[in-house]
């Protein structure tokens, strides 16, 4: 086996790495987090959501500041197991990397390619992006994870995210009106917002302008996020019983979060727009925790019955996670086209073509954060029955 696949000796008892098989319990934890991320990308209203619906204004967090780095954290889980599976089927090192750069090229390209719909304006084009940040991550795990073996992995992550904290906290930089600090975190003014500006000038989300949530230093700590999946990936690949693995998986979920909510009194904030180095952290522990029950539940439990039962309860994030790089796609797409699309009233105003469809929600008699809910739900299960049918007739897209 590959040598980043092994684990290294050392004087207690080591486990052995084990061929790479499909956890159902990932394809569930991976639905789950598209069918999140669906739910929260499509209120009828974005004046009328509930709070946990939508992220944290700048500091703390929300259910939906979850998604992103649960996303990373897959990635990394994933990589781990078709790296192992491939390693198995004699693949050299130099073959892998390249396979892992085409990959990362086309989620690149498919993310960018949404930014550009629907205004077809390279001048305006937002070049980050949530794919495109999964991408660049893909990309740069891919010599750490192919190259290293899981110590060096561990001193890559402490070092990135110490590279991180110091350009934050210590480098002084000009913020938007000029006005050079250094440690200022707040929107705009921080290291990152400062090489956005150099970079991507005129690329960048549109709300701000002066700084991305996907931009390039932030990407930092998103990429240790996904080191951190691949982590988890050995680990499960090892031949420890399932049930002491679980325990382990839970407990360094409590132990992550803890030590993330130290970082955040101690020495940054959790910020999902900066990726914060504790938020990196605490959400890596949201994530263990997380993927730990659907683990137990669905692959590590010793009781058939329940395994079975668990899988009968979460087949529709199953289903979910079989496609979901289509289904996060598409229902991007179909999202941009609903506010595209636009017809005229008879009083001569616009009104588009989701406008259309949230009126009847409207009318009913539901406070407005309801039916805004309701839109979402109704999305969400538009996009189920997309990846029902999909799954019903073995469709798998894949890169």
């Amino acid at each position: 086996m590959n040598a980043a696949f092994v684990a290294q000796p050392g004087p207690t008892r080591q486990p052995t790495m084990q061929p790479a098989t499909r956890l159902i319990s990932l394809d569930a934890f991976r639905g789950f987090t598209i069918a999140a991320m669906v739910l929260v990308n499509n209120p009828g209203d974005w004046g009328h959501i509930y709070s946990q619906l939508g992220h944290a204004e700048w500091n703390g967090w929300t259910f939906t500041d979850w998604i992103f780095p649960f996303f990373l954290f897959i990635c990394g889980v994933s990589m781990t197991f078709s790296l192992g599976r491939r390693a198995e089927a004699g693949d050299d090192k130099m073959q892998l990397l390249i396979q892992l750069f085409k990959r990362a090229a086309i989620i690149f390209l498919i993310g960018l390619t949404l930014n550009f719909i629907p205004n077809f304006n390279p001048e305006t084009l937002r070049i980050p992006g949530v794919l495109q940040r999964i991408a660049l991550c893909t990309m740069l795990a891919a010599p750490i994870v192919i190259y290293c073996n899981w110590r060096q992995q561990c001193y890559w992550i402490a070092g990135l995210l110490t590279l991180y904290t110091g350009l934050m906290l210590y480098v002084p930089v000009p913020d938007a009106s000029g006005v050079v600090a250094a440690g200022v975190l707040e929107p705009g003014r921080d290291f990152g917002a400062f090489v956005d500006r150099i970079f991507l000038q005129g690329h960048m989300w549109v709300k701000s302008k002066t700084w991305d949530p996907e931009g390039l230093v932030s990407t930092i700590p998103a990429l240790c996020s996904q080191l951190f999946g691949v982590l988890l990936g050995r680990w499960l690949l090892t031949s420890l019983g399932k049930t002491e693995k679980t325990v382990w998986i839970l407990l360094a979920g409590l132990a992550f979060l803890w030590v993330g909510a130290m970082l955040d009194v101690a020495v940054m904030p959790i910020n999902k727009s900066l990726w914060s180095t504790s938020y990196c952290v605490f959400m890596t522990g949201w994530a263990l925790i997380i993927f730990g029950a659907f683990y137990w539940f669905m692959d590590a439990s010793e009781s058939v019955a329940l395994r079975e039962k668990s899988h009968r309860i979460f087949l529709p994030f199953t289903i979910y996670g079989m496609n979901a790089l289509f289904i996060f796609a598409l229902s991007g797409l179909i999202a941009k086209m609903l506010g595209f699309i636009k017809f005229t009233q008879e009083d001569g105003k616009l009104l588009s073509l989701k406008g259309m469809i949230y009126a009847p929600l409207q009318a009913l008699p539901l406070a407005p954060v309801n039916a805004s809910l309701l839109f979402a739900i109704a999305f969400n299960l538009l996009m189920f029955a997309v990846a029902w049918f999909m799954w019903r007739n073995k469709w798998f897209v894949k890169v």
